[in-house]
């Protein structure tokens, strides 16, 4: 009888042998770089609060705590777009997503 034994593996490892994951992950990466990249544009309030959510293609989304947060980011959303694109990210539009 074969026992098979169950080991665990890093996530870059994993990465390794599924791409689709590798692909994720660097998504990820660059959603957080993004949103290190904007923080000081960010009110102070809410920049704790304020998730990198996914990107796809040039739109990419920011998750927010509510509706009230934002509408206050909303205004600022061509601010973030600009000085992502001044970094070298394309980026046409920036999306947010309500946490709720």
């Amino acid at each position: 009888m074969h026992h098979r034994r169950h080991h665990a593996i890093s996530v870059q490892q994993a990465s390794q042998e599924a791409p689709e994951l590798a692909h994720l992950l660097r998504q990820n990466q660059e959603a957080q770089q993004r949103l290190r990249s904007i923080a000081a544009l960010i009110p102070p309030g809410l920049r704790t609060s304020v998730q990198a959510g996914p990107i796809d293609g040039t739109t990419w989304c920011l998750h927010v705590p509510s509706p009230s947060a934002a509408a206050k980011l909303r205004q600022l959303l061509p601010a973030f777009a600009a000085h992502l694109r001044s970094k070298g990210w394309e980026v046409e539009r920036i999306r947010l997503h309500v946490l709720s």
